[in-house]
């Protein structure tokens, strides 16, 4: 759920308010459940209208946090459980060190990096294009409940996934090609 509301806001804290904001609406709507769709469908369709809402809204003001410059973000650059416990005698020190990059086989390090561009190519489509591809190919909805989600014909869910697909695989392409290249 988290995914999809970040394909409508900015960040992911507000792509989490976004979360709990559609659940609060599931849970006041639940009631109201005809059974037209899935559950499952009927919960993504409550995400999408509440992040689409919330996007909107959005990108109308600017949050005073912007205003004050780089001051960082807000997760840590490394998980906490990797350093040692109050209670520990090494407090505060790292409990494992990280991996030494050689020891990561290139098939493994390859494969990242192409998941990297993939991921990145998909943040550079069109809203309606990187909303359809991400729930068909990243989510794994089926075409109908790809459709009842945002609301589209099934047509429309065909067109933009093939354009989709088409801008991810030619950069994929490109990708190959540099590194057949190299």
């Amino acid at each position: 759920m988290l995914r999809v509301a970040m394909m409508f806001v900015s960040s992911r804290a507000v792509a989490e308010e976004v979360v709990q904001e559609a659940w609060l609406g599931v849970l006041k709507g639940l009631d109201r459940f005809e059974g037209r769709s899935s559950l499952k469908t009927w919960i993504f369709r409550i995400l999408t209208n509440t992040a689409k809402t919330r996007g909107e809204r959005e990108g109308r003001s600017v949050p005073f946090s912007s205003l004050g410059g780089d001051a960082g973000d807000d997760e840590a650059p490394v998980d906490a459980d990797r350093f040692f416990g109050d209670g520990h005698r090494w407090a505060g020190h790292w409990a494992s060190s990280p991996r030494n990059p050689r020891d990561v086989p290139e098939e493994r390090l390859l494969a990242d990096e192409a998941r990297q561009r993939i991921a990145a190519a998909i943040e550079t489509l069109p809203e309606n294009q990187r909303a359809v591809i991400t729930l068909r190919d990243v989510d794994g909805f089926d075409a109908d409940e790809a459709c009842e989600i945002l609301g589209i014909s099934e047509v429309n869910q065909r067109v933009l996934l093939h354009r989709a697909r088409t801008k991810v695989r030619s950069a994929l392409g490109q990708y190959l090609d540099e590194e057949a290249a190299a």
